[in-house]
């Protein structure tokens, strides 16, 4: 279980507060206006912004002062984090050994990954050959193969279109299905929650309410979010 414990998050003039835990293997969207503090709340839990009070913790442990990569958790973010100068398969084992010193078994366990994200015999080929759906699979092979049971995702998806940004989004459920994973995903489209995620946090007007089921909230919209939602249509 993720829990956020009475998290406080004070920058310049911005506040956010956020009190609720997620269960294990939920998947849940967050959504909310621009600037309300949806990324700054990932970045919170993933560790690289350290919240002003409260505490953040994983199946029980405190994790508020842990460095973000010794959490159990990995961040896609929408630029996707691929480097230009390494091969898709060398972006892709990142995520066993950051040295890159890759054994034979490493290599395989690479192509495996590759091959389940629909990249099978890519992994000679730079990003800048593959196509906007084809990058956003190699990161998630790259997720993948670290095998973290807490997956952050900041709009990786945002700048495709509708059909592949479904396409992208059920691959992401399906491996999180398989894997247990609990998920968290950012967006700005009503869409994709109700398309993915079995809970929402709504963030706005300095909180990041408690989860609730998606297809309730939508529903039946608080005022925040009918007013976002008037925005969007």
């Amino acid at each position: 279980m993720l829990m956020l414990e009475r998290v406080r998050i004070v920058q310049d003039d911005f506040r956010l507060t956020a009190d609720w835990s997620l269960p294990t293997g939920e998947r849940a969207a967050v959504i909310g206006p621009s600037g309300a503090g949806k990324s700054t709340l990932l970045m919170a839990i993933a560790g690289f912004l350290a919240p002003t009070a409260g505490r953040i913790l994983w199946q029980g442990q405190d994790m508020t002062a842990t460095p973000p990569g010794e959490r159990p958790l990995s961040v896609l973010f929408q630029d996707q984090n691929l480097f230009p100068h390494l091969t898709v398969a060398q972006n892709v084992g990142l995520g066993l050994r950051p040295d890159l010193r890759l054994t034979a078994a490493d290599r395989e366990r690479i192509e495996e990954a590759l091959g389940r994200v629909g990249l099978a015999g890519m992994g000679g080929r730079k990003p800048a050959q593959l196509s906007g759906g084809q990058q956003g699979r190699a990161a998630l092979a790259r997720v993948l193969l670290r095998a973290r049971p807490l997956l952050l995702l900041d709009e990786p998806f945002a700048a495709l279109g509708p059909a592949l940004k479904a396409e992208m989004l059920e691959l992401v459920a399906g491996l999180a299905r398989d894997t247990g994973a609990t998920v968290l995903m950012v967006t700005h489209d009503p869409q994709d929650a109700l398309r993915f995620a079995d809970a929402t946090v709504l963030v706005a007007e300095g909180v990041a309410a408690a989860p609730v089921p998606t297809a309730a909230l939508f529903a039946n919209p608080p005022p925040a979010l009918r007013d976002y939602l008037g925005s969007t249509r």
